[in-house]
């Protein structure tokens, strides 16, 4: 057994985990509501269109975040919503003709295409808020008996002065919303600030029966009620894109505290940082997003779970192509390590030598495992996580150019197969590529051939590029430097 797969057995539920808690603004030790047990709750997509690589990093995040608790011993409920109805999905499916299941249908199937791509664990439970209309509009009656909500003209809204704690989690003042926000004027409205629980129906638009007349929910209604409805009341972990913080997570906390009549509605609510282009957030209505299907149509899944393993949940991530190459790069490095069948050539300088002789592998892997842990203990600090399981990796493979056999080997290659599948890494699962074996190799050729490059050696430096090609690897020069992939059927 290895160091890695001792340390994954719990010594208690709460191991010591400490999260950055968004209402608080600080890192917190981790407490469940029940010991042993994680209710979490993960806002979705809104399905009317593909999903792009800022939805599939907010749901590779918390893939992450969910393995790692998994990891130390909790069970942990996990619930992803889907948004199903909306006005983007109407107007889409008017514009297509067809009825907005049909649309919704279809690209909620390819997300779950889409999220197995990435290897990410399926939640407890995908509740549709079309599904759960009747749970909403039992909440949206709580809340007007509560005094926290009133009808008028078939829409209801939620009165915003009347929750004390309006702000908390944003941490902005209510006057100060007021000033500096454009909000639409509605004379029906008690205050400028109520937003919509539910909205009456319109012509030719999809609506259930309530109380108030036939309408649909509001978007933040939703996920309130299937909050409750899944988990029960107060909860663990709430997760989301750092987007999702003002308004929707604001008005989700006072929506369940004002019903509940619990506080705090979420112990501990984590969110993802932003993917970018450029100076902008990545977005369908800015127009500037990169589809996640183009990534994973092109064999790239696995890689696109290292970029994101690669920048601290929290932090913003600027996507690029060559970022997505490097990474794929990098994973094939890792899986050449993690290859039981790999050998090495022989001959290292003393200093490499005296690294790996007498044990030096085994308390590498020790204290590998040790850096792990500490670093995903930390706010789930993925980046120095994967740090570490390079440094095992790169001493992998110096040992086995010494000459280390197969056995003396096993431990640390364990140690580093388990620890990388705690963060949904797949070692063990060789891509049909000359590349994945031969990566420290590659990377040696391109070293090579920029030299020619730099002596205008240009007939070598093709053969090098076309050779390579010819086992599956495609060579690109950029403004800094070449970098090279695997070629996918």
């Amino acid at each position: 057994m290895s160091t890695a797969e001792k340390r994954a057995e719990p010594e208690s539920a709460d191991a010591g985990i400490r999260v950055y808690n968004t209402l608080t603004r600080r890192k917190e030790v981790f407490q469940t509501i029940e010991p042993g047990l994680v209710r979490m709750y993960v806002c979705g997509v809104t399905p009317y269109d593909s999903a792009h690589v800022g939805h599939g990093m907010s749901l590779t995040a918390f893939d992450i975040i969910r393995r790692y608790l998994e990891h130390r011993g909790y069970e942990v409920r996990h619930i992803q919503n889907f948004t199903d109805i909306d006005d983007k999905i109407i107007d889409r499916a008017k514009a297509a003709g067809i009825d907005p299941d049909a649309l919704t249908d279809g690209f909620i199937a390819e997300w779950h295409n889409q999220s197995r791509a990435l290897n990410v664990l399926p939640a407890t439970h995908y509740p549709r808020a079309t599904e759960e209309v009747g749970s909403i509009v039992a909440m949206v009656q709580g809340l007007i008996d509560r005094g926290h909500a009133y009808p008028v003209d078939g829409d209801v809204y939620f009165r915003v002065r009347a929750f004390p704690g309006y702000g908390k989690l944003s941490h902005r003042e209510l006057d100060d919303l007021l000033s500096g926000a454009r909000i639409e004027v509605d004379e029906r409205k008690d205050d400028p600030l109520d937003f919509a629980l539910w909205k009456a129906a319109k012509s030719g638009e999809p609506n259930w029966p309530s109380p108030w007349g036939p309408g649909r929910p509001g978007w933040h209604i939703e996920c309130s009620a299937m909050s409750s409805t899944y988990l029960g009341g107060q909860i663990d972990i709430h997760g989301g894109g750092a987007d999702l913080i003002f308004p929707h997570h604001e008005n989700e906390i006072a929506q369940s505290e004002a019903f509940l009549g619990v506080e705090p509605f979420a112990r501990y609510w984590l969110h993802n940082g932003l993917v970018r282009t450029g100076q902008e957030k990545m977005s369908k209505s800015l127009g500037n997003f990169a589809r996640l299907k183009e990534i994973v149509d092109r064999g790239l899944g696995p890689a696109f779970r290292l970029m994101v393993l690669q920048s601290h949940y929290r932090a913003p991530v600027t996507y690029t192509e060559e970022g997505l190459l490097a990474a794929d790069r990098g994973l094939a490095r890792l899986r050449a390590a993690a290859d039981p069948r790999a050998t090495g050539s022989s001959g290292v300088d003393d200093e490499v030598a005296s690294t790996i002789h007498d044990g030096a592998l085994d308390a590498l892997a020790t204290s590998t495992d040790c850096r792990f842990h500490d670093a995903m203990d930390d706010d789930f600090n993925a980046p120095e996580a994967l740090a570490a399981l390079f440094d095992l990796a790169r001493a992998i493979n110096r040992a086995r150019g010494e000459g280390q056999s197969s056995e003396q080997v096993e431990p640390a290659r364990e140690t580093l197969v388990t620890l990388a599948g705690v963060l949904g890494l797949d070692l063990e699962n060789q891509a049909q590529s000359t590349a994945v074996e031969a990566a420290p190799f590659i990377d040696l050729l391109l070293e090579v051939r920029e030299a020619l490059r730099q002596r205008r050696e240009w007939e070598l430096s093709d053969l090098i590029r076309d050779e390579l090609g010819k086992l599956e690897v495609l060579v690109e020069d950029t403004a800094s430097g070449a970098t090279w992939t695997r070629r996918r059927g």
